[in-house]
């Protein structure tokens, strides 16, 4: 009897996938026949997903076989499917093996593209397998180069094998993470990995590579001791499960340590070990280390024969990195080209397809043409018109945005300073020779704020500092700043008003008049009432913008100084004015001289209470007045001045 042919189903196809990479390290070549027979069973029955496993696997031993352009190509064509089927996890998994191959061949940037990729799939389905090997791979690209990214990456990983008991995958990531603190000279972090690495499974690779790095942080600091144990712990290790490899760089790390303590003949024994081991594994960027150590060793000790052997030793194995290296550009190139060769064969068996397809096009093209001008037509017309509403809309927000900046401007800035900055960009500071400057201050402020909640003191200062503003508004003044419960405003300063002074006065005396009638109402609620004390003087100033992100225009000067002092030496209820201020509205208001008063850099300086207004100020003879005679008001009262 023959044999019974097996039944083509989706289980006999994932039976084969399974043989296939049971066999994949000890037979490729079988294991790749296996792979081909699953994918062309998959093909028969519609398994696309079965079929994009195979060719998974596929690539996977060609890839170990070294025949990275055709590894590459069915990868490719396992994550066109994948994609098709909309499947996350197949997509993330191929992505990252598409990106080994490019790290394989040196091309970094493709080899990133496709892992960081991989693992923004990964995570978005979280599958942990895919993040651990896309972040653990994305670490190592970075590794290699010396890129300080790789630490982010590493330390991301590490959690991952943790979680899911990966403790191959936690050790070798956490030495990784040892190897990267040691380039960087973190010699505390580097030891704390190393740790990790070891005791995550010590009896592994990782674990040797991690004493052997402990070995090198413990000779850095000078303990051979401990450098010494470590090697030969790793030694120990790398010996038990045959890694060579760590056996060499435990008996290297060995001599390193003798060399330190200048015992240069045991140095040399180690390294006639390491050197052998070495060789056979013909791992050369250690050997290039290694013959120019015993170089330096056998100098030492006089015996120049030998340091003259390996010291050619030494520069024939550069010799030979350099062609290694140069081998790996050209096999670069190879694969270059090998792929673009690939895709021209596809291109080929593509041609006729395509053709056909641009001609059913075409012909689609001619027959809907005509309809879809038409609506293409409508289509702009209405893009036209709504374009043009819009640009009408945003043209009219655009102008009234403009007109509240240029209003908050003015709310900071005088007219012609904010003119300037708009035009220039910058504002120029400018002497005047004659500025009134008004200072307010509420007398026993601290003491009212203690029995206020932040709250109703902020309500009561706000309310106030408004009715001033308005008050100077009235009079054409300028707003220059609010400090704590202290208002400062000044006159003169754009050149169009002769009469400023008098504003300026007559504006005092309207801040005292309001805060007069505010106490009365105060009264009336059974709330605090408050007192103020006003003082103005007239003098030179210098005026100008300070700031740069916070546009700030202020005055400065002696007269600035006065003033305040003017305020300070007032009465509450009172608008005290300086002898300045006085010889300029003599003739205006009736006065009250109280004194002098001394000012720093000016001497002493006459002070005065305005009283009231005089109704007419024309009609009375001021030749008398020469001497600060008795004013005489219309309304009959006499004052001394």
């Amino acid at each position: 009897m023959g044999q019974v042919a097996p039944k083509e189903d989706t289980a006999y196809v994932n039976k084969l996938l399974q043989e296939s990479k049971t066999l994949s390290n000890e037979d490729p070549a079988k294991s790749l026949s296996v792979a081909i027979r699953a994918k062309e069973m998959a093909r028969r029955i519609h398994f696309p997903i079965g079929e994009a496993y195979a060719l998974k696997s596929m690539g996977l031993v060609t890839k170990v076989q070294g025949k990275h352009v055709e590894a590459l190509d069915y990868y490719e064509q396992s994550l066109k499917i994948f994609r098709e089927q909309k499947n996350k996890i197949g997509i993330s998994n191929l992505l990252n093996n598409i990106g080994s191959v490019y790290a394989d061949q040196g091309d970094d940037a493709k080899a990133l593209q496709y892992c960081l990729e991989s693992l923004k799939i990964a995570e978005e389905t979280g599958d942990k397998l895919r993040i651990l090997t896309a972040l653990a791979n994305i670490g190592s690209i970075y590794h290699n180069k010396k890129d300080p990214r790789a630490i982010n990456y590493f330390l991301k990983a590490l959690p991952v094998s943790e979680e899911m008991g990966n403790k191959e995958a936690y050790g070798v990531i956490a030495v990784n993470i040892g190897e990267t603190y040691f380039d960087k000279g973190d010699n505390l972090n580097a030891l704390t990995y190393y740790n990790k690495a070891f005791k995550a499974n010590n009896n592994s690779a990782s674990a040797a590579y991690a004493y052997n790095g402990i070995g090198k942080l413990y000779l850095k600091t000078g303990d051979y001791n401990m450098a010494r144990i470590n090697h030969s712990k790793a030694m120990f290790i790398s010996k038990k499960i045959n890694d060579k490899m760590q056996q060499m760089r435990a008996l290297k790390g060995m001599a390193n340590v003798y060399s330190e303590q200048k015992d240069y003949k045991s140095s040399i024994g180690y390294y006639q070990k390491a050197k052998l081991l070495g060789e056979e594994l013909q791992a050369n960027i250690e050997l290039k280390e290694i013959y120019v150590e015993m170089a330096l060793a056998y100098s030492k000790i006089g015996d120049f024969s030998n340091a003259y052997l390996f010291k050619s030793k030494y520069a024939n194995i550069k010799d030979t990195l350099y062609n290694v290296e140069t081998a790996k550009k050209l096999k670069d190139f190879q694969f270059d080209f090998d792929l673009t060769k690939k895709q021209g064969e596809i291109n080929l068996l593509t041609k006729d397809k395509k053709l056909t397809e641009a001609e059913v096009q075409r012909q689609r093209f001619a027959r809907n043409t005509l309809a879809i001008g038409a609506i293409l037509l409508l289509i702009i017309a209405f893009v036209i018109y709504r374009n043009y509403r819009i640009k009408a809309k945003t043209n009219t927000i655009l102008d009234r945005q403009k007109v509240q900046i240029e209003n908050l401007l003015l709310n900071i800035l005088p007219q012609e300073v904010a003119t300037e900055l708009q035009t220039t960009g910058h504002a120029t500071p400018k002497h005047y020779d004659k500025v009134a400057v008004l200072f307010t201050d509420f007398k026993g402020f601290t003491a009212i704020a203690e029995k206020m909640s932040p709250g109703e003191l902020v309500e009561e200062l706000n309310t106030c500092f408004i009715a001033f503003d308005n008050i100077i508004d009235k009079y054409g003044l300028e707003k220059i700043k609010t400090i704590g419960d202290s208002y400062m405003c000044a006159a003169g300063l754009s050149g169009t008003d002769n009469d400023y002074v008098y504003n300026m006065v007559k504006a005092g005396l309207e801040i005292q008049k309001y805060i007069e009638d505010y106490n009365d109402r105060c009264q009336s609620l059974g709330r605090e009432c408050w007192a103020i004390r006003l003082g103005i003087h007239v003098g030179p100033v210098v005026a100008g913008v300070v700031g740069k992100k916070k546009y700030a225009y202020d005055i400065w000067g002696n007269t600035v100084n006065i003033a305040s002092r003017m305020e300070s030496n007032g009465a509450p209820g009172k608008v005290n004015v300086s002898n300045s201020v006085f010889q300029v509205i003599k003739d205006r208001f009736a006065c009250n001289h109280r004194g002098k008063i001394y000012a720093k850099n000016v001497g002493d300086i006459d002070m005065y209470f305005i009283e009231h207004e005089i109704i007419d100020y024309k009609l009375i003879d001021t030749s008398s007045n020469k001497n600060h005679s008795p004013l005489e008001a219309t309304s009959g009262t006499s004052l001394t001045a």
